[in-house]
């Protein structure tokens, strides 16, 4: 179901409940709009399975939707604006309308030494301090200036200016004419010290060179085979003794020996049958 609301709210919504709603100066209608360019039957809407319907009655001011002359059976949808006379109606369909988020607070001023402090401000636009009643953040001391600084929120950066004060404006211990604050910032002015609260920033750490690095197993490259050294020739062991230079014709000694071992035993033979046969010839 549609509803009709007024774009300077001089009266509350209105139901368009009825299937045939009529618009004028006269009391008989639904809806009464004492204008001097409103007729006093100048328009009507009909419900017409669910669609709303706009006709103008023939009026010489005529009636406007979105900008547009109407004339009969014009349909009407959510968000349009009609506009009669010099009165403009917004039509509005509830169930469409989307609640607005409340904006996340994200800005404040703690006092962290001073008077009200612990007390926490929420910053929104722009906000003056001093010890004027006017000031939005206002403090009795008497070194501040009645008009002393002044917080700007533009764009989600929070800045704060000295408006001439007597004994200025020190952000971080430094005195500033202006200044961009910063979440963490401490400001001081007089005996008031206040702390900048602020959205988180994240900041991206660059990488530290020396810091140790882990690597999977599965990440690390294949080791590359080493080529083969070409074939040398072997290389005697200098740790191996060397073998004495005569145990190598110790074979050929050998076979002499036996030799002559045999010459011997044949000589001998023959003796022996050298002296048999002198004997035997005397014998016989």
């Amino acid at each position: 179901m549609l509803r009709i609301h007024f774009a300077d709210n001089r009266q509350e919504p209105v139901w368009l409940a009825d299937e045939r709603f009529t618009i004028g100066q006269d009391a008989r209608n639904h809806l009464v709009l004492n204008e001097a360019e409103v007729s006093p039957f100048h328009a009507e809407i009909r419900q017409d399975h669910g669609l709303y319907y706009l006709t103008d009655c023939g009026t010489r001011s005529g009636t406007f939707v979105n900008g547009e002359r109407i004339g009969a059976r014009y349909q009407l949808r959510s968000d349009d604006r009609v506009r009669i006379g010099t009165l403009e109606l917004l039509l509005v369909d509830p169930a469409k309308v989307k609640p607005k988020a409340a904006p996340t607070a994200r800005w404040f001023l703690q006092v962290i030494k001073g008077e009200h402090e612990g007390q926490k401000f929420h910053v929104t636009g722009s906000m003056t301090f001093g010890r004027s009643v006017k000031c939005e953040l206002c403090f009795s001391d008497l070194e501040l200036s009645r008009r002393h600084a002044e917080f700007f929120l533009k764009d989600d950066v929070l800045e704060i200016k000295d408006l001439a004060s007597a004994n200025g404006v020190f952000v971080n211990q430094q005195k500033v004419g202006t200044a961009v604050l910063a979440p963490g910032d401490q400001v001081r002015m007089a005996s008031v010290t206040l702390l900048v609260i602020g959205p988180k920033v994240e900041v991206r750490q660059a990488a530290d060179e020396d810091a140790t690095q882990f690597v999977r197993v599965i990440d690390l490259p294949k080791p590359v085979a080493a080529p083969r050294p070409a074939s040398q020739p072997a290389v005697a062991n200098p740790l191996r003794a060397a073998a004495p230079a005569h145990e190598a014709p110790a074979v050929a000694a050998s076979s002499e020996d036996r030799t002559g071992r045999l010459v011997l035993i044949g000589g001998i033979v023959l003796a022996v049958l050298g002296v048999a046969a002198v004997v035997a010839k005397f014998v016989l």
